[in-house]
């Protein structure tokens, strides 16, 4: 398929993503296996030599951060992927990504846990992507897809916020939507794109000093007052990313009475809840926060100023919870509804719930 055509495919949301890595322009992808993303490697091995590209089956999750970090700091476009006890290890190369402010992509499809757990699909790793899961003061763009399309699409956007930020993006998936199959429809790479991204080697990155002074890309700052210094730019840096990123989606909610806060495979089933709700004669609607970070804070304010009763849902139990009470400032009363280690909720289960804490 070349870059330029526009085809509905089916595919599971793994294959997507890699799909859409690929469109993006993915130069390197480095990897290790775990369940329930899989498929994401076993599509980059065939697609990236196909194109040219690099692919890199790593002998462990340390191993691939690394490689991350080693290709990003040319300025190659660089992803991994893997699901949370992977991602756990990762967390110290993320943070050192985020200290040499480097550009990077990097994707969880989240199971069931804590520890091993299952390979069943779980939102319990919110805490640990959106608070900065490594050390020191950091944070990344994290996106929720919530369908197969969304997968492929987010691909795009995450390089181009990893780009223009310099700095981790991160997708944050779940074992249901990256096993879920649907139609996809592989859209022109240039409606995908974020304005003003740009993907050449900038100032910043080591190409060889051949022509001009040497550069270097450190974490470790030492000094009087060079790591605050450098903390405090970073800072700055997502203070912007707060006023400029937030995404959200808002469905019914300007005259809501009652209003659903849910993301990625949550958010589809109160989709489903919120039609029969509204079949039944109730005002639901439904917040769903594509940025997780940035989180759409004044979105839940203003649903939560004009409605009645707020209910967030969850697989987990409740992490999502604490940024919508810290959102919201009590502003209406809220509710939880979540299920938790790969288990998830039905449709029906949500409906029953709403119809109990909404009347």
């Amino acid at each position: 398929m070349s870059a330029s055509s526009t085809t509905r495919v089916l595919m599971s949301g793994n294959e997507a993503l890699a799909e859409g890595a690929v469109q993006a322009g993915c130069d390197a992808y480095f990897g290790y296996p775990i369940t329930p993303q899989n498929e994401v490697p076993e599509y980059m091995a065939q697609r990236m030599p196909e194109v040219g590209r690099v692919f890199v089956q790593s002998e462990s999750e340390l191993a691939a951060i690394s490689m991350v970090m080693g290709a990003a700091a040319t300025g190659a476009r660089a992803m991994t992927s893997s699901s949370s006890p992977g991602i756990s290890l990762m967390q110290e190369g993320i943070s050192y990504l985020c200290g040499c402010e480097l550009p990077a992509v990097i994707v969880n499809v989240v199971r069931g846990g804590p520890g091993l757990g299952n390979i069943g699909p779980a939102q319990s790793d919110y805490y640990q992507s959106v608070k900065g899961g490594g050390h020191g003061d950091y944070q990344l763009s994290v996106l929720a897809p919530a369908s197969v399309q969304e997968m492929f699409d987010f691909a795009f956007l995450a390089f181009d916020l990893a780009f223009l930020y310099r700095n981790p993006a991160l997708i944050l998936s779940d074992g249901l939507i990256g096993q879920l199959m649907e139609p996809v429809e592989l859209r022109e790479p240039v409606s995908l794109r974020v304005p003003g991204v740009s993907f050449d080697a900038g100032a910043w990155a080591l190409t060889g000093a051949q022509g001009r002074p040497p550069r270097s890309l450190k974490s470790l700052l030492l000094g009087d007052c060079v790591l605050e210094n450098h903390n405090r730019a970073l800072q700055r840096k997502y203070q912007q990313m707060r006023e400029r990123e937030v995404r959200v989606e808002l469905q019914h909610c300007d005259d809501a009475e009652y209003v659903f806060v849910a993301y990625g495979t949550c958010a589809r089933l109160c989709h489903g809840a919120l039609q029969q709700l509204r079949a039944e004669g109730l005002r639901v609607g439904l917040v769903r926060p594509i940025t997780l970070w940035p989180f759409p804070v004044a979105a839940l304010q203003a649903c939560a100023a004009r409605c009645k009763h707020m209910m967030v849902v969850e697989l987990s139990c409740g992490q999502m919870l604490d940024d919508v009470r810290l959102a919201i400032s009590a502003a209406c009363p809220l509710s939880f509804n979540g299920r938790t280690g790969g288990s998830v909720m039905t449709v029906e289960d949500l409906v029953d719930a709403a119809r109990a804490a909404f009347r």
